[in-house]
């Protein structure tokens, strides 16, 4: 019997086992350049701005980089764009199947917005694509002309946006949408403005005009950004995974604190590679701010997000046959991790903020409970609790009730 929990489950991990190497791909390419750049000799003779000789892998390169163009262009250039397409077309995709197949769970919460679920996901498509057009619009502005200037109003942006995020969704899906916002914004200036600029430049070569130079300069500024903007992405994404950050009442505070983290980190690496020097107290800055951090995401034991609204989801396996035999496996199996203070040690706060205190909570952990203790014996520890194949198995009875099947 074909399994559409099962098989969405392997469609999910495929899509995030692309996005995270295409990822890797994306940033490894951009520091690269970013390092390559700053660390050019420039005082040397001929025509090249600049050259650097590296060693790896048992061999040495010999890299030039031309302001415009050598004398003659080569007929092949490797173009560094797929990668940043790649990333983004994956990431949407993940957004697709988590947060808009899924958001009843985890894009919708009452609490904060009663919407239908199409709602939300209008909103947010709104959000990425509208986003990128605000960004745009100001960057050619006499606004942007400042690039200082420019850089403290995106931020003003990504801190109302963060705010904005969080009066709509869900913590977890706020923290998401904030980072697919400034995703969207990186891959775009790629795909929208470095890259066709690089193009205008390219065709003037071969047809022996002089490229204006204010494209390279635009193309510097979008890249810059992106490589500023490169860490705190990385944080958002993975903040979906810990409640800590995204169910925190100041966790807008917490995201707009990480794009100031991304900041400092990348001040660091880049005066390292412009002029070796060694600012060890941006370092001290950055620890300061995760410090901070922690304590904006440290409430009292009783506050952490009480998920105990049924969802339409929750309400269809509530009403299942073997629902009742389902919630005291869980109960007896499951709540000493999964609740507001867990019985182990080692476990701080619910995993993943997944609590089973009620019957709501239990319906609308459905899938997930299917999936990680019917389906298989991920869940729970088998040091800590012991469940039994005819446990797992009326788990799958009542998983497959609540589907109709």
């Amino acid at each position: 019997m074909f399994d559409w929990a099962f098989a969405m489950h392997w469609v999910e991990f495929a899509v995030r086992w692309v996005h995270v190497i295409t990822a890797i791909a994306w940033i490894g390419s951009s520091f690269y350049f970013i390092a390559l750049d700053l660390g050019l000799n420039r005082n040397i003779p001929g025509p090249a701005d600049g050259e650097e000789w590296q060693v790896h892998g048992g061999g040495f390169y010999h890299i030039q980089k031309y302001l415009v163009a050598p004398e003659n262009l080569p007929e092949h250039l490797t173009w560094f764009k797929w990668e940043s397409y790649a990333t983004w077309l994956s990431g949407f995709a993940m957004l697709c199947l988590v947060y808009y197949i899924g958001g009843d769970l985890y894009l919708v919460d009452p609490e904060v917005a009663d919407l239908a679920v199409w709602q939300a996901v209008i909103i947010s498509l709104l959000s990425l694509g509208l986003g990128w057009v605000m960004y745009d619009l100001i960057c050619k502005s006499k606004f942007g002309e400042d690039n200082t200037r420019l850089m403290i109003g995106l931020y003003v942006i990504l801190v109302i946006m963060a705010w904005g995020y969080t009066q709509v969704f869900s913590g977890r899906a706020a923290l998401l949408h904030l980072g697919a916002f400034t995703a969207t914004i990186m891959s775009a200036n790629v795909f929208l403005i470095i890259i066709p600029n690089q193009k205008i430049v390219v065709a003037d070569l071969k047809a022996g005009r002089t490229p204006d130079s204010k494209y390279g300069k635009i193309a510097k500024q979008r890249s810059t950004h992106n490589n500023y903007l490169t860490l705190p992405v990385l944080f958002l994404m993975l903040s979906n995974h810990y409640p800590m950050a995204f169910a925190s009442e100041w966790n807008w505070i917490i995201a707009a604190l990480v794009f100031l983290m991304g900041v400092t980190i990348r001040h660091f690496f880049n005066t390292m590679h412009a002029r070796g020097e060694m600012l060890w107290w941006t370092w001290a800055v950055t620890a300061a701010l995760f410090v901070l951090i922690v304590w904006f995401s440290w409430p009292p034991a009783d506050s952490w997000e009480d998920e105990t609204a049924m969802t339409r989801a929750g309400e269809r396996f509530a009403a299942a046959d073997g629902f009742d035999e389902v919630h005291d496996i869980v109960n007896g199996h499951c709540t000493m991790c999964h609740n507001a203070e867990p019985g182990l040690e080692a476990i701080p706060v619910a995993p993943r903020g997944v609590k089973f205190e009620n019957a709501a909570q239990i319906a609308n952990q459905a899938r997930r409970i299917y999936l990680q203790a019917g389906l298989s014996d991920a869940m729970p520890p088998p040091r800590h609790s012991y469940m039994t194949v005819e446990d797992r198995a009326a788990i799958v009875r009542w998983y497959r009730a609540g589907q109709g099947s």
